[in-house]
């Protein structure tokens, strides 16, 4: 595939993206758990933070060695 301007600036975007998502899973992974402990919840409930969290970073994982592999042809 030839590097056009407009393939960099999809790539961009969706490298963005995935720091995004990597972000906002940590974050929400942390508040998650933070507020179960404060609640008293069940462990149950922290794994199921875990596991969201979990796959958001495989998803995010994925789709970066997507990025790395079509930057690198």
């Amino acid at each position: 595939m030839p590097v056009t301007p407009e393939r960099d600036q999809a790539l961009a975007r969706q490298g963005r993206l995935v720091a995004i998502v990597i972000a906002v899973a940590f974050l929400l992974w942390l508040a998650g758990n933070w507020l179960g402990g404060q609640l008293g919840l069940p462990a149950k409930y922290a794994f199921l933070f875990d596991f969201a969290a979990l796959g958001a970073f495989v998803w995010a994982f994925i789709v970066a060695l997507r990025i790395w592999r079509e930057r690198r042809d």
